[in-house]
């Protein structure tokens, strides 16, 4: 019935592409006006564009004229006139959506158009790329249609300094990695000023949006930083802990005073708390040398020792955990399970750790994190464009809300696809590749070898060599050189072998490509990379140098035009570029990827893939019954099978493993979505700090929190004879309450209730919260309350962030109980997120009642990024092909489950 529904009224895209065209038609019966105006009145469109959004005007309301000044600015400053098909490929992607768009269709021109429209709201455009080579060409090449038009241009790749004029510019090119390590940077600095990415998130396109929001969306970003420092505070902390005497408070107890407990510190053990007495505080701050150890610098040493006497306190060893195999596991206070992979909150675990002597957990820690899906879901409006993304539009739809509209080419495509060709095994195969390699290169016709391996470009290289066939071998290492090989990659008799990956951004012309020959010759003539990029340039100068390098450029670009126009009538007589494949990737899209370096803007090729039954996709999920119909046929090594069968066996096996890959990026993403909510209510109270906001009534509510929470974990029982009313007190007046002020008659506790006990502690609260701000003055008051959030906050996230990895490594083991992993994991991460918010309220009390009045109160850095790669304070987890499954593995989604029994069913 689709295909019946398609055949009458159209395919999606075409039904897309109908509603759009008027737009063209408005865009084009400009152009003759366009070409009328100067260069000033030209570069003068830009702000009057913004005056009328000014006045009320939409960005859709200016769209055809905006358009018909950048196609206009491009052909008087790059000589290229934006076609037709262009043009709607830029309004699909203004819109919002994915514009699918064949290699060679001048896809980086046709982002130009949305690019420039969008702009001009001021709130920045971020064009997203793979690789730093792509979007320091995009940024350089595109950049001068930009620049002309009056707008800026920023650039942000790895060697960066001032990345907040970058993102300030109109404009901003970098890749994905760049954006999102900002983003989390942006969120760990303690001052607004350090932030770069001010102006937010408003409107990204990403090219090869298929790599960077699929391919790549399987890792996270992650910035980590060492914990040895803290590692060792767990270690001191414990060593001191040991030192000291504890008191028990029972309940036959009468209220107990601090200063006449001959002891270090006091146990709750009903209501599960330890806490320092005043001369156990008097010797922590001897032991570890600190003048007061309330005071807000001296926050994380003393987190560390009230940890340390909770582990050796009130946790007692195979009751309340274990440790096995050198690792502390929690055990379930109701069911007596060992709970793997979950750790206690707030630092608890790694004392416990301290305390048995066992190797204390993460000595690099997790600072922050966040996966592409999550980043890029931040955007207002998000758009993106590539060759292929029709097979993953489902993920494009039901992850980022993103769909897809197939965008005609300028000119029919006539490359000729020919039928896969299957042999018995890889032997047979490399013979017969290399056969019709030497084919193609005997003839002149240039050869585009793809392989999904380095270790086949390598076995493939030896053997072309033993023909005595010239040709070049790229792996997608270096980026930028291998970007001007492949894009000679169409020269006559050329063979080029080439990874997925390598080149990809780079248009193949047949004859060769002028520019960057001329630019290869200039460096053979001497002069300098900078100088060859200040040659294409277009930035006025009155630089000699730079005039003359561009004056040879210009010189240097046209002989070589002229002589790749009689190879590029040669190349075509040959056959155009011949597309060989080794290999069919497990995802079709990559091997469409391949197909379509192929046959640009009309031209003339033809492609074929090479397969053997031995091949890893056809081993692992090819049909059994298929090799053993080849072996019954007895055919030779040498011998190719073409058959129908065999072709729908491959691309069944390719949906397979297609489905189980969004299997797992989908299980990766539900578990982010969980931290997704958290992270952002943190970011949101950190950029309050940032902002300078007055943080007073945030305070007053975490007091209000706080007490409620109190009392009712000390007034548990019915009766008020039954409460721990003196514990309370005592636990109460080592936070906030001054001794003595709260006391009760025998006649007030008849009648007293927890509300009124709860108003009573609030009232008092209040009182000393105003002494303390009428203490340092307002202002610097709320200074005082923001270094100190600031500080809490920072060091419970990141413990959190380190908690919530534990828990998510551990919770596919529940599915053995018949629990949902992930639901599992919502509710837990849920309730120690709850238990962290509360930490942070508590912490931060007692910090804001404790700090004495200073001159010196500043913000400090908790987490403190280390350089891990050549990303500097970045670490993240490259994207490689695989390991493959066994079928009694457990399942990489997470479910707990083994692989035949879940994605690997039916398989």
């Amino acid at each position: 019935m689709a295909n019946i529904f398609e055949k009458i009224f159209g395919t999606y895209s075409d039904r897309e592409i109908k509603r759009i065209k008027p737009i063209v038609e408005q865009i084009n019966a400009l152009e003759d006006g366009m070409q009328k105006l100067t260069d000033a009145e030209l570069k003068a469109k830009t702000n009057e564009f913004r005056a009328r959004l000014s006045d009320g005007e939409t960005l859709d309301d200016i769209l055809p004229e905006a358009f018909a000044v950048v196609r206009e600015a491009s052909k008087r400053v790059l000589g290229m006139r934006h076609f037709d098909v262009q043009l709607i490929g830029g309004i699909v992607l203004h819109q919002g959506r994915i514009a699918e768009m064949k290699t060679g269709e001048g896809k980086t021109l046709v982002a130009t158009l949305p690019c420039y429209l969008n702009a001009l709201e001021g709130k920045g455009v971020h064009v997203v790329t793979v690789n730093d080579y792509l979007a320091k060409r995009d940024s350089e090449q595109m950049g001068k249609i930009h620049r002309f038009l009056g707008l800026t241009v920023g650039l942000i790749t790895h060697d960066t300094e001032d990345r907040r004029a970058a993102y300030n510019a109109d404009i901003t090119y970098g890749t994905n990695n760049e954006f999102g390590f900002d983003y989390l940077r942006d969120n760990m600095v303690i001052y607004k000023e350090q932030q770069v990415q001010q102006k937010g998130h408003n409107f990204a396109i990403v090219d090869e949006v298929d790599s960077i929001l699929i391919d790549e969306a399987r890792t996270p970003l992650i910035i980590s930083g060492a914990g040895s420092e803290s590692t060792q505070l767990y270690q001191l902390a414990d060593t001191f802990a040991k030192s000291l005497t504890s008191f028990k408070i029972k309940e036959e107890d009468t209220k107990v005073i601090n200063d006449d407990i001959d002891a270090d510190y006091i146990i709750d053990e009903k209501a599960n708390t330890a806490a320092l007495t005043a001369r156990g505080i008097k010797k922590a701050e001897t032991a570890f040398s600190v003048e007061n150890l309330s005071d807000p610098e001296n926050i994380t040493l003393s987190h560390h020792i009230n940890q340390a006497i909770k582990a050796n306190g009130i946790m007692k060893r195979d009751k309340d955990y274990v440790v096995k195999d050198g690792e502390v596991i929690i055990v379930d206070e109701f069911t007596g399970r060992l709970m793997f992979g979950r750790r206690y909150n707030d630092g608890l675990h790694q004392a416990i750790e301290a305390k048995e002597g066992v190797n204390v957990a993460r000595e690099s820690k997790t600072l922050a994190t966040i996966t592409f899906q999550n980043f890029f879901r931040l955007y207002n409006k998000l758009a993106g464009m590539t060759g292929t993304a029709q097979t993953e539009e489902v993920e494009f739809q039901s992850i980022y809300k993103l769909d897809v509209v197939v965008i005609p080419t300028n000119k029919p495509m006539i490359r000729i696809d020919h039928s896969d060709v299957v042999y018995k095994n890889v032997e047979g195969k490399f013979n017969a590749v290399i056969n019709q390699i030497e084919e193609c290169h005997k003839k002149g016709q240039p050869v585009l070898v793809g392989t999904i391996t380095i270790e086949n470009s390598e076995i493939l290289s030896k053997l072309l060599k033993r023909r005595g066939i010239k040709h070049e071998v790229l792996n997608a290492k270096f980026h930028e050189k291998e970007a001007e090989i492949i894009a000679q990659a169409g020269k006559k008799g050329a063979v080029t072998i080439a990874t997925n990956m390598a080149g990809r951004g780079t248009d193949i012309m047949l004859g060769g490509n002028a520019e960057f020959m001329a630019k290869e010759k200039m460096r053979k003539m001497g002069y300098s990379d900078e100088l060859i990029l200040e040659s294409t340039g277009f930035s006025e100068t009155d630089d000699e140098e730079i005039l003359e390098a561009r004056r040879t450029f210009s010189k240097l670009d046209e002989e070589f035009k002229e002589q790749i126009k009689e190879e590029r009538a040669e190349v075509i007589k040959a056959g155009g570029l011949f597309i060989l494949g080794t290999e069919r990737h497990e995802s079709r899209r990559i091997d469409n990827q391949l197909r379509g370096r192929s046959g640009r803007q009309g031209d003339i090729g033809e492609s074929r893939f090479y397969i053997s039954l031995q091949d890893e996709l056809m081993r692992l999920f090819g049909s059994e019954r298929i090799e053993n119909m080849v072996n019954a046929l007895g055919l030779k090594d040498d011998e190719p099978i073409e058959h129908r069968m065999l072709s729908n066996a491959i691309e069944n096996a390719q949906k397979r493993v297609e489905g189980r890959n969004f299997e797992i990026r989908k299980h990766v993403l539900q578990y982010d979505d969980v931290m997704n909510v958290q992270r952002n209510v943190i970011y949101s109270q950190r950029q309050k700090v940032l902002d300078g906001e007055s943080l007073k009534d945030s305070i007053i509510k975490m007091m209000e929190d706080f007490i409620n929470n109190t009392v009712a974990s000390y007034t548990t029982a019915d009766y008020v004879d039954d409460w721990n009313l003196d514990g309370l007190i005592e636990y109460c007046e080592r936070i906030f309450l001054p001794e003595g002020e709260l006391s009760y008659t025998r006649e007030e506790l008849e009648d007293l209730t927890k509300e009124k006990l709860t108003n009573d502690l609030m009232d008092i609260a209040l009182k000393r919260y105003a002494e303390k701000e009428a203490e340092f003055g307002e202002d610097k008051f709320r200074e005082v309350e923001r270094v100190v959030l600031l500080q809490v906050v920072d060091s419970k996230w990141m413990e959190h962030i380190d908690n919530m990895e534990q828990l998510r490594q551990g919770i596919g083991l529940r599915a053995y109980g018949n629990r949902d992993p992930v639901i599992e994991y919502k509710e837990e991460g849920y309730n120690m997120y709850e238990e962290m918010l509360g930490n942070i309220g508590e912490d931060v009390i007692k910090l804001l009642f404790a700090v004495r009045l200073r001159t010196n109160i500043e913000r400090k850095q908790v987490s403190k990024p280390t350089s891990t790669n050549e990303g500097g304070d970045t670490v993240k987890k490259p994207v490689v092909k695989e390991k493959k499954i066994g079928r009694n593995d457990l399942c990489p989604c997470g479910s707990g489950k083994k692989y035949k029994k879940c994605c690997g069913a039916n398989k």
